[in-house]
C-alpha cells in the first residue's frame, strides 16, 4: 500500500511500473471547437482562450513557459483561479524522472515545441453532428505509434489536455449506447449537466445517430474529439502494460477500445486519476467504467491540497480543474517511485511559485 494512493482492483501494474527500466509519459493534446461554447468548459479563463491550453500545457511540460498565448491556462470562476494541471504533471515528472513527448492528435492551435503528430485537422462543434473529420486516420496512426513505443519502452502513461474534453466524452459515450448523463466530470464547481446533454443531444440528431447503434468511429466522427481516437489507437497499436492517466476521457476512451475490440484484455491497463474526479459529486466515473469492463483498475491519487499554503491548489478542493494534462496518472507514477506525498505537494507548489 502505497501513501496517497487509494486502488480500486489490481496491484499488478504498480508492480510492473516499480520495476519498469523504459517508462515514458505522453501528453496528447487536441482541440474542439466544442469549447467555445459559454460555460461549457472552465478549462481557460474565457471560452476563446480554451483554443490554446492544450499547446500552453504542451509548451509549459517541455519549456517551463508558454509561448502561444501571453495567459496562462487557468480556470477562473468568479474571480477566484486554479492553476493547470499541467502544473502538477511538470511537478511530478521532475520528481519521476522519466522521459516524456507530446502527441498532436489534432489541434487548432499548434504548440511551438517538437511533437509527433497524428492528424492535420482538429475538433469542429459536435452540435453539427461532424465532429471529427478523420477519425479512422486518427486511430491508425495512433495504432503505428503505439507499436513503434512498444518496441521501445516498457511501460506508457498517457496523458491528454483538451477543452470541454468531458463532454465530447458524454458523446462518444452515449453514441455507443452507454448510460453517462449526469456521470461525466468536469473542470469548473458547478457541473453544466443540461448544457453538455443538450449538447451532445443536438449533436447526435444532425448526425442521424440513435444511441446504442453506432460504433467506434461513427461516434467519434459525429460527437467526439482527436484525443479519444488518438489514445485509443495507440493503446490498440501497442502490447505493453499502459496507465491512462486521467477520467472520464479515459472512461470514453475505454469504450471505444472495447467497440473495435471487444475481447481486448483490460487487465493491461490501469486509470489513474486524481480524488478530484474519484470524489466528485456530480459526477460517476466508477458508474461509467463498470458498464464497460469489470477488469478496469483505477488508482486515485490525493496529493492533500487541504495542508498547502498556495490558494490555487486549495481551489481544486472546492470543485476547480479536477484533473487533466495526464495530473493524475503523473502524480501516479511520482508516488509509485519512491517520492512521498509531502515531497510531491511541495514541488508542485514550487513549480506553480515558479
Amino acid at each position: 500500500m502505497i501513501d496517497g494512493i487509494t486502488t480500486y482492483g489490481s496491484t499488478e501494474l504498480i508492480e510492473k511500473l516499480q520495476e519498469a527500466d523504459e517508462s515514458v509519459f505522453l501528453l496528447t493534446i487536441g482541440t474542439t471547437d466544442t469549447s467555445l461554447i459559454p460555460n461549457i468548459s472552465g478549462a481557460g479563463a474565457t471560452p476563446e482562450l480554451t483554443i490554446f491550453t492544450p499547446a500552453a500545457d504542451a509548451e509549459f511540460l517541455i519549456l517551463g513557459e508558454v509561448r502561444c498565448t501571453e495567459t496562462a491556462a487557468e480556470t477562473v470562476v468568479d474571480g477566484a483561479a486554479a492553476p493547470t494541471p499541467a502544473r502538477l504533471t511538470k511537478a511530478a515528472l521532475q520528481l519521476s524522472n522519466i522521459p516524456f513527448t507530446i502527441i498532436d492528435a489534432g489541434s487548432k492551435v499548434k504548440p511551438d515545441v517538437k511533437y509527433h503528430s497524428l492528424g492535420q485537422d482538429y475538433g469542429r462543434d459536435i452540435r453539427t453532428g461532424k465532429g471529427i473529420l478523420n477519425p479512422l486516420e486518427i486511430i491508425e496512426n495512433g495504432k503505428e505509434l503505439g507499436a513503434e513505443l512498444s518496441n521501445r519502452h516498457d511501460m506508457l502513461i498517457i496523458g491528454e489536455s483538451i477543452a470541454a474534453g468531458t463532454t465530447t466524452a458524454l458523446g462518444v459515450l452515449k453514441a455507443l449506447g452507454y448510460e453517462a448523463n449526469e456521470k461525466v466530470s468536469g473542470s469548473m464547481p458547478f457541473n453544466p449537466h443540461d448544457l453538455k446533454s443538450k449538447t451532445v443531444d443536438e449533436g447526435l440528431k444532425n448526425a442521424g445517430i440513435t444511441p446504442g447503434e453506432a460504433d467506434a468511429v461513427q461516434a467519434i466522427a459525429a460527437v467526439g474529439d482527436p484525443t479519444i481516437a488518438g489514445i485509443a489507437g495507440i493503446v490498440l497499436g501497442s502490447n505493453i502494460p499502459i496507465i491512462l492517466a486521467g477520467g472520464t476521457q479515459m472512461a470514453a476512451t475505454c469504450a471505444v477500445i472495447k467497440s473495435i475490440q471487444p475481447n481486448f484484455d483490460f487487465s493491461r491497463i490501469n486509470l489513474a486519476t486524481t480524488v478530484f474526479v474519484a470524489g466528485d459529486e456530480t459526477a460517476d466515473l466508477f458508474g461509467i467504467l463498470e458498464q464497460i469492463d469489470d477488469n478496469i483498475t483505477v488508482n486515485v491519487v490525493d496529493p492533500r491540497f487541504e495542508d498547502s499554503n498556495h490558494e490555487g491548489l486549495k481551489n481544486y478542493l472546492t470543485g476547480f480543474v479536477k484533473e487533466g494534462a495526464g495530473a493524475g496518472g503523473m502524480m501516479f507514477t511520482a508516488l509509485v517511485l519512491g517520492s512521498s506525498v509531502e515531497e510531491l505537494r511541495e514541488k508542485i507548489e514550487k513549480v506553480c511559485r515558479d
